[in-house]
């Protein structure tokens, strides 16, 4: 099953929705104090868990086992999970059911382009039947139902699971996880290990410890640093934001406050000359870099020479980065990941093992790599990523291109 290019067009520029209100102007109350310490660089309790921070940004230095040529594959310090009661009889008859909390941003375009590229080789190969897609548009509500409806129609042997948010989605996962089928999430966490398998790259924290260290390591002590966030209450999102915080703290930057953006362009860039109106801002750390360009922007209108910067993979920053010659990182939350459900599913219904906690690698992208990745990026579009994995699939390089 493929999802219209229609509909694609029309969400890839749709923001997340934001669950809670941005101010007009810079928020102070957000602001950290002298040093980058203060009450804004205490990471919340509900969002930062030391033992895992730590694991995590371990795992950054772990080889993965597999091979480095399908990352997609690739686990660190996997614990396998027998799934022998699962094995389907006839897996070419088999229905997977995908409730997708949205693609209303670039980074979940592109990703849902390779999970469906990945369905059809599958497909081919017999090891799956019908796809089955719903999409909640960013609306719990809207997935809990999703969910609830693949459930009692009892047409599905196995159920995937990409959630909107974490605390509110975790009942109706485990749901899915009483109807006896195998239940697979992946990207965002919910509070239960229900699942037999959750998949992930490494994490939020490790992505927010990336884009942190790199701003430390390149600016002076007492530069002043701006944190754009997308939303509130999404694991990896707030535990990219609690990295910064533990990062930061300890630094000698002045961190001037946080602000939370909708992942919309036009916002970013509005708050970003809001900030400059005030002051020099030498260094913004984003939480997701689909919208550095606009930040840049900002600084461009302004007249003010650009920041240190971190941005993500998509294309539109990389391209930038280059052009511009920016003291910049590509914090990378492996879009590849999309791949991998689909093939745990296929996996599953022979009886294979899979990992309970499957943690994929997940590398920045430095200076040092950045031409690689433009060169052998370089006919795809704008709001594509760079790791998105798919060179090896059916569609390549067309069902991404044609968007």
């Amino acid at each position: 099953m493929r999802v219209s290019r229609m509909l694609l067009a029309g969400t890839a520029g749709l923001t997340l929705m934001l669950s809670a209100c941005t101010t007009d102007a810079p928020d102070d109350s957000a602001q950290g104090g002298e040093g980058g310490g203060g009450t804004g660089l205490t990471p919340d309790a509900e969002w930062f868990d030391q033992a895992e921070y730590d694991a995590q940004l371990a795992q950054r230095e772990i080889t993965p086992e597999g091979s480095p040529d399908e990352p997609w594959l690739q686990a660190i310090e996997p614990d396998w999970t027998d799934t022998s009661e699962f094995v389907h009889d006839s897996p070419e008859d088999a229905t997977v059911c995908f409730s997708n909390a949205s693609v209303s941003n670039p980074w979940r375009v592109t990703g849902f382009i390779t999970m469906e590229q990945q369905v059809e080789a599958l497909q081919e190969e017999g090891r799956i039947g019908d796809f089955r897609v719903s999409d909640a548009a960013d609306d719990d509500n809207q997935q809990i139902s999703d969910i609830q409806a693949f459930v009692d129609s009892g047409d599905c042997d196995a159920i995937i699971i990409s959630p909107s948010t974490t605390a509110t989605l975790t009942p109706a996962v485990e749901t899915a996880c009483e109807s006896g089928v195998p239940v697979i999430v992946f990207d965002r966490g919910v509070n239960s290990d229900c699942m037999v398998t959750f998949i992930h790259p490494i994490g939020g924290y490790a992505f927010g410890a990336d884009a942190a260290e790199f701003l430390v390591e390149n600016l002076e002590p007492g530069s002043t640093v701006l944190a754009l966030r997308i939303l509130p209450g999404v694991d990896v999102l707030e535990h990219r934001w609690a990295a910064a915080q533990q990062i930061f703290g300890a630094s000698d930057l002045e961190v001037l406050g946080f602000e939370f953006t909708g992942g919309d362009g036009a916002q970013i860039k509005d708050l970003v000359s809001q900030h400059l109106q005030r002051g020099e801002v030498d260094g913004i750390w984003m939480d997701a870099g689909d919208g550095a360009v606009a930040a840049l922007e900002a600084f461009e209108d302004a007249g003010q020479p650009y920041p240190v910067i971190s941005g993500e993979d998509e294309l539109s920053f990389m391209r930038k980065w280059d052009a511009e010659g920016l003291t910049a990182i590509a914090p990378v939350y492996s879009n590849f990941q999309w791949r991998t459900p689909v093939l745990a599913a296929a996996m599953i219904f022979e009886g294979e093992e899979v990992p309970a906690e499957w943690i994929l690698p997940q590398e920045p992208i430095s200076q040092g790599e950045l031409q690689d990745f433009l060169d052998r990026n370089a006919d795809m579009p704008s709001l594509h990523y760079a790791k998105f994995g798919g060179e090896d699939l059916p569609g390549f390089p067309e069902a991404w291109t044609d968007r």
